[in-house]
């Protein structure tokens, strides 16, 4: 494991680590066109609503989360289930450099997959966090950004808990 930073002091020398923060930037208008229709369409209207929505299998019960069409353990017929459980940083991935905007003014970011329990895993920005203190299993809470109009996108952000 490396420490995070430029290698530079606040006055610019090399030697100490400057801590990074991790944060949205203002203008999140580069964000590509997002499919908000079809067997998404519930989980975006849930966003705008700031709820987290996953499928649950009307036959079986078993969660699932990118939505399909067909429950993947059983070929079942799944409904949408509001997400208010914990969850919790599954693995993750420091981007430092990207050439596309939004992103290239967003870095360095960090991509993570946030565990949501009962075998449901999500892939997501981690934002408002400082990228030195990131660790594995760090409980998440949701984050919902309208980026544009009509458009709310779900990061995720560290959850205050006792002692920190």
């Amino acid at each position: 494991w490396l420490p995070v930073g430029h290698g530079c002091t606040d006055s610019g020398e090399r030697g100490a680590v400057m801590a990074e923060y991790v944060q949205l930037p203002e203008d999140m208008s580069g964000l590509a066109a997002i499919e908000t229709t079809g067997e998404w369409q519930p989980f975006w209207e849930g966003l705008r609503r700031s709820e987290v929505l996953i499928q649950q299998c009307k036959s079986c019960g078993h969660k699932q989360f990118y939505p399909r069409y067909l429950c993947t353990a059983c070929g079942g017929e799944p409904d949408w289930l509001h997400f208010d459980g914990e969850a919790a940083l599954y693995t993750y991935s420091v981007i430092r450099k990207h050439h596309q905007s939004p992103f290239k003014e967003m870095a360095p970011f960090i991509v993570a997959m946030v565990d949501l329990g009962d075998g449901v895993r999500m892939m997501s920005n981690l934002i408002n966090c400082d990228l030195e203190q990131v660790e594995i299993g760090m409980p998440l809470k949701p984050a919902f950004v309208e980026v544009r109009e009509g458009l709310t996108v779900l990061y995720w952000q560290p959850a205050l808990t006792e002692g920190h």
